[in-house]
């Protein structure tokens, strides 16, 4: 009796696959946006004269990423 380890395959076709709209993906897109633009402003540009957080704990926090990108801080 012979058994096999991958079962037989199916006759039927799959199911196509639908295409996401632009209007399910803008939102999505727009948020995403807006959150990077956000983390490249605490990345590159916070600290000094235009800070919005006081102190040096968020360039501290940011300061090898700072670098990695590039940034000029010290």
């Amino acid at each position: 009796m012979a058994q096999f380890a991958a079962p037989a395959t199916s006759t039927t076709t799959p199911s196509a696959i639908t295409p996401i709209s632009l209007k399910a993906i803008a939102p999505w897109a727009v948020f995403f946006g807006i959150l990077m633009l956000v983390l490249l402003y605490f990345v590159g540009a916070e600290q000094g004269a235009i800070s919005v957080i006081s102190g040096e704990n968020v360039h501290e926090w940011v300061h090898d990423g700072r670098h990695l990108l590039g940034f000029p801080c010290h």
